[in-house]
């Protein structure tokens, strides 16, 4: 965790106030972010082990961690039904439906040049 006045958080706020695409990456950045909003892009509204089972090598603090997050900025929609043991789902927000196209193309941007790095 960082101090919300030191100059590392300050910069940060300044770059996604001015810049679209530095609020757009603070938002997916990181290394689980992007594989769970496109679990939840392609299956749809998943249980918390249905996630941690597609997302290998994921860990329950980080999956935790990453889906309050995405919850936080209003990407992702936790759902608590009032069972015994209660279930929780998780599904992407409208706004976290948003990114649909913006996520394909970075993954279609990432198969093409993987492949291109991997034989040079």
């Amino acid at each position: 965790m960082r101090k919300e006045a030191s100059s590392n958080a300050l910069n940060e706020k300044k770059i996604n106030a001015s810049c679209g695409m530095g609020y757009a990456l603070s938002l997916i950045g990181g290394r689980w972010k992007s594989n769970i909003l496109w679990r939840l892009l392609i299956d749809g509204k998943l249980r918390y082990n249905e996630l941690r089972r597609l997302i290998p090598g994921i860990s329950e603090r980080m999956l935790v961690s990453q889906l309050r997050e995405m919850e936080a900025d209003k990407l992702v929609l936790r759902i608590v039904y009032p069972e015994v043991p209660p279930r929780v789902e998780y599904e992407l927000t409208e706004l976290g439906q948003s990114m649909r196209s913006m996520l394909q193309s970075i993954s279609d941007w990432g198969e093409m040049h993987r492949q291109v790095t991997r034989e040079n």
